[in-house]
């Protein structure tokens, strides 16, 4: 792995450290605005941060012990006109890949970085 990615792994991973994780739409929960939507993992926020659409940095948790940033996703959506990053903690390769799913779906579009 070349520097600048190891460098850009460990950023990621203090910028998950320094700030509290909220977790606001628990796994197997309904999408307040799209109620046929479940969430197939915890998702949330870093809190205290700013991502592309002005909110606080979005988080996805999977079931791996270790909580450390596994993948990130980055998506475009132009329906909304936006374009912003999704963190992946501790998800393990098929939840990564259902997470990927997810954002590439309508107006959506959307790439898994995953980390080495």
């Amino acid at each position: 792995m070349s520097d600048r990615s190891t460098d850009f792994w460990f950023k990621l991973d203090r910028l998950v450290a320094l700030n509290n994780l909220k977790i606001d739409r628990p796994k197997g929960t309904s999408h307040p605005r799209y109620p046929s939507f479940v969430y197939p993992l915890d998702y949330g926020y870093l809190q205290d941060t700013r991502s592309g659409d002005g909110s606080d940095i979005d988080v996805w948790i999977g079931s791996l012990s270790s909580q450390t940033v596994t993948a990130v996703i980055c998506s475009v959506d132009l329906e909304k006109r936006d374009t912003e990053i999704k963190i992946l903690l501790g998800c393990t390769a098929e939840e990564s890949r259902v997470i990927l799913d997810i954002h590439n779906i309508g107006s959506q579009s959307a790439i898994l970085l995953v980390r080495n």
